[in-house]
């Protein structure tokens, strides 16, 4: 099964990857519930207060951050995989999200947060 939402944001590609990939701009996305993300490929990250951690796999700036995620909820060792494309459409950015691999069950969860979160940079 696999989560797939798209939304039109009026920020630049750019803002919106800077957004994915800094701990206080993330932070201010979400109306204050802590993250911290690292940099680089391969870096690790907390997001939601603690709620998701996973790693980078990979980061293209300005056009796709694709990451393991894991939330404490799920069994140890499962992890779901978590791409956000960026392009321009007009003058806005076309934000393609996907996720696949999470827990039977999972998916109403993901879908309903996944959607006001990136709906709202």
């Amino acid at each position: 099964m696999t989560i797939h939402q798209e939304v039109k944001i009026p920020a630049s590609p750019d803002a919106i990857f800077g957004i994915l990939t800094t701990s206080d701009k993330f932070t201010a996305m979400t109306g204050g519930r802590s993250a911290d993300i690292a940099a680089e490929e391969g870096g690790a990250f907390s997001l939601f207060g603690g709620d998701i951690r996973g790693r980078h796999i990979e980061l293209v700036p300005g056009k796709r951050v694709v990451q393991a995620w894991r939330s404490n909820a799920w069994p140890e060792g499962v992890y779901s995989i978590v791409s956000f494309v960026l392009s321009i459409d007009g003058s806005e950015t076309k934000l393609q999200f996907s996720q696949s691999g999470y827990p039977d069950g999972a998916q109403e969860m993901l879908e309903g947060g996944g959607h006001k979160c990136i709906g709202s940079p």
